[in-house]
């Protein structure tokens, strides 16, 4: 099955303002993440990145090779808006399942939850498709029972462990300890490196 939530569909969603998902600025687990990065010469992918705070966040800190991919136009346009200075050539519109480069970290914050989960098993394999060897796949997944209803659509470390570990290594998944409030008890913490 494709993904029932296409272009249109999340283009809707921002110019709707229906956007429940989005904080308004980087989640604090990810930050506390990117400040303990040493190489601000990473290749790094926030695939399905909606208004990305975390690209504005590792920008503003001297990350050179940021590229940013959303279906939508509209969030690639308010990033853009909010960081002038963020290059146009890294605020890529397309399909995530369709871009091919490499990268050294991949950041997932919200987008694997937006998917169908039936489309979760391909995800993973591009995920590891887009990753240099040794590269990570690092970020937050959510920990609630998997509805059929969504997005977002829950999942468990369970069904997260048993979805990754053909191509990755799990070095963490945990509960995160310091997620934003609404979302305190919900999210896991990971770090997946390709096998």
């Amino acid at each position: 099955m494709e993904n029932p939530f296409d272009k249109t569909y999340w283009e809707q969603k921002y110019n709707e303002n229906a956007t429940g998902w989005d904080i308004g600025y980087i989640s604090s687990p990810l930050e506390a993440y990117f400040s303990q990065l040493p190489n601000k010469d990473l290749k790094i992918l926030i695939p399905g990145a909606g208004n990305s705070y975390e690209a504005e966040y590792l920008h503003n800190q001297g990350f050179t090779n940021v590229d940013v991919i959303d279906i939508a136009e509209q969030p690639l346009k308010n990033l853009k808006k909010r960081v002038a200075s963020f290059p146009e050539n890294n605020l890529i519109e397309a399909d995530f399942f369709k871009h091919n480069k490499k990268y050294n970290l991949i950041v997932e914050h919200t987008f694997f939850c937006s998917l169908h989960p039936d489309v979760r098993s391909k995800y993973v394999d591009k995920m590891a498709d887009l990753l240099d060897e040794k590269g990570k796949l690092i970020g937050l997944l959510f920990d609630f029972e998997l509805t059929k209803e969504g997005p977002p659509f829950g999942g468990s470390s369970v069904e997260y462990l048993q979805l990754f570990s053909e191509k990755f290594n799990i070095i963490t998944l945990d509960k995160c300890y310091n997620s934003i409030k609404p979302r305190f008890g919900r999210e896991l913490f990971f770090i997946f490196e390709k096998k």
